[in-house]
């Protein structure tokens, strides 16, 4: 059996590849020729030189595989040309599942985020049926990942088999860049922390993530949308995870989101103009507002989705951003 996997070089992507090769599966990997290759070092895969703007790489690439997993992305809290979100996640998604179509690929594994899932207007966990517009979409990204996965349920009717697997914030070994998730542990780890925003996230092991795509390929209902998440934390809590993992002192000051926004507002102005990434990311401060916290019994249920400690996947991503000379 034979499957392709999108977005192999990055931090999620990596981790699906390496649980197929585990499994003893033939991955073959979609990669730009500009692309990072690190995450991929050591594995026997075959890589195809592609990009999701141009569908016949795309038909190439998938000439001969079974299985699809489409994990690729453009994930970011900021860009100086938005377009670039549109561009990859929502018009390359479409490119890629209907070029899926013509070679007659089996089934496919659509990975979304948690940030297409809506959350209960007053309060509580998200779950795979909350409601959602796209006017509550706050930024770029998960404006074009809502509106990729609409193109994904229109295919699913239409009788493409696919399933929607949504990660929360993935966190362990092998996020090069790093996410946004990881960047925040990153700057822990350097000191850059003196205060914070309080909210809330869904912390899981990326290598639980990777599990629940095959699982989802395995078991998932098509055109069902799975979250995989693990355990509920405040960012508060995550600090005390790290503090105990690194031996640094967890920020004491929690600045009130309004105090930040104006300074964000700014940093956003600023990044557009200079065309450097703001250090105060403006989406990210937005989405503050909300605990991005959720119901993961149906993957639980129906997958069978792993449920490692977070406090395990945090030392992990710790371990391995002390290793690779992070900090």
């Amino acid at each position: 059996m034979k499957a392709l996997v999108t977005g192999a070089t990055g931090f999620v992507g990596a981790a699906v590849a390496r649980a197929l090769v585990r499994t003893g599966a033939e991955v073959r990997v979609l990669a730009r020729p500009d692309s990072d290759l690190r995450n991929l070092g050591g594995l026997p895969v075959e890589r195809s030189a592609g990009d999701l703007r141009d569908p016949a790489s795309l038909r190439k690439a998938l000439t001969g595989c079974r299985q699809l997993y489409h994990v690729a992305a453009h994930y970011a809290l900021w860009a100086k040309d938005p377009s670039i979100f549109y561009d990859i996640n929502v018009e390359g998604t479409r490119n890629l599942l209907e070029a899926a179509r013509e070679v007659g690929i089996e089934r496919t594994v659509y990975c979304s985020t948690i940030g297409a899932i809506g959350l209960p207007p007053g309060g509580g966990l998200g779950a795979e049926n909350t409601p959602v517009s796209l006017e509550q979409m706050a930024g770029h990204y998960k404006r074009s990942k809502y509106l990729a996965e609409q193109e994904v349920h229109k295919l699913a009717n239409e009788g493409l088999p696919v399933v929607i697997v949504n990660p929360s914030a993935p966190v362990g070994e092998g996020d090069v860049k790093p996410t946004p998730t990881g960047q925040v542990i990153v700057d822990f780890m350097k000191g850059r922390m003196p205060a914070y925003i309080e909210t809330g996230m869904n912390i899981i092991d990326v290598d639980d993530v990777a599990t629940g795509h095959l699982l989802a390929m395995e078991k998932g209902r098509q055109g069902e949308r799975y979250i995989l998440g693990s355990k509920n934390l405040l960012l508060r809590e995550v600090f005390e995870i790290l503090s105990k993992s690194t031996g640094l002192k967890a920020p004491a000051l929690k600045l009130p989101r309004t105090a930040v926004l104006p300074l964000a507002y700014l940093n956003h102005w600023l990044a557009n103009l200079t065309g450097h990434p703001p250090r105060i990311p403006l989406e990210g401060v937005k989405m503050a507002k909300y605990k991005m916290h959720y119901d993961c019994s149906k993957a639980v249920g129906e997958l069978g989705l792993p449920q490692n400690p977070p406090e395990v996947a945090l030392e992990k991503a710790v371990r391995w951003f002390r290793d690779h000379k992070y900090v």
